[in-house]
């Protein structure tokens, strides 16, 4: 049986062995309360993940349980406040396989937009959005909107994130090769979810590394079973890895958005790019 290493949390407790954490947040308002006070300025930490085919061993949730297990270490190891999922999002890519669910970019974009406005309301002074799924691209834009408005907004993990983990929890696979259901989301569900694993994984490798049409084909242009990627290369140890290197990408991010700086606001008529 999969195991890790007991995890000190915010709260004080520990918590080891199998992980059966769940997906959403289990906080009292009085939790809440009691963590805002120990900081200046709050941070809150919202998941999106997807519900899409991600090949015949990894479940259609694949995306949230990621976006959760990360959104959930940097939780217990920064002071923030830790949002619940969301779980359907922009995947119209792979309408193709019965299971997958979609909602427009527009739909996701005031999703994000109406959470963020709710939170500052609440007093919260800035949003981490933690991305499980690559085809979200609104949600890059969401943040670019947000610069000016309350509450200050980034985007985690980015491209350069990913590299840095991959690289050093010993993913073999690229990030262009690994682009679904491959060695890095089969190791991470390993780690955090390995009951959901379905046997299969070992002898389904698939590399697809020209993908410029894929927005015009969608998936099913490149892959029959759903799979681009090497998932049998993945390890419940790279999994553990890979969420530990992310919770240190995370430390610029969050000190980013607690600097008592804010970025500067975009001038009216200033420099276009």
């Amino acid at each position: 049986m999969n195991e890790r290493k007991a995890v000190n949390y915010m709260d004080g407790s520990r918590r080891s062995g199998q992980i059966s954490v769940p997906v959403v947040s289990v906080d009292t308002a009085a939790d809440v309360r009691r963590r805002g006070s120990a900081v200046e300025r709050q941070v809150a930490v919202l998941p999106v993940g997807s519900f899409e085919q991600h090949g015949p061993y990894l479940p259609l949730a694949t995306d949230t349980l990621v976006a959760c297990a990360i959104a959930r270490e940097v939780a217990a190891a920064y002071p923030v406040h830790l949002l619940p999922p969301v779980t359907i999002s922009c995947s119209h890519e792979h309408a193709g396989w019965p299971g997958t669910v979609s909602i427009s970019s527009v739909t996701l974009h005031a999703v994000v937009r109406d959470i963020a406005d709710s939170l500052a309301r609440s007093g919260i002074d800035a949003l981490v959005v933690v991305n499980g799924h690559g085809g979200n691209y609104v949600l890059g834009n969401v943040v670019q909107e947000s610069a000016g408005r309350d509450p200050l907004m980034a985007l985690f993990p980015a491209a350069e994130d990913w590299e840095s983990a991959r690289e050093r929890a010993g993913v073999e696979t690229s990030l262009l090769s690994d682009m679904h259901a491959g060695e890095i989301e089969t190791s991470i569900l390993l780690h955090c979810h390995p009951e959901l694993v379905r046997p299969g994984y070992e002898s389904t490798d698939f590399v697809a590394d020209d993908r410029r049409h894929l927005l015009t084909l969608g998936m099913s242009g490149y892959t029959e079973s759903g799979v681009i990627g090497r998932p049998s290369l993945a390890s419940a140890e790279k999994g553990q890895r890979l969420l530990a290197e992310l919770v240190e990408s995370f430390a610029a991010y969050f000190s980013l958005v607690t600097s008592p700086k804010r970025p500067p606001r975009p001038e009216p008529g200033g420099e276009r790019g």
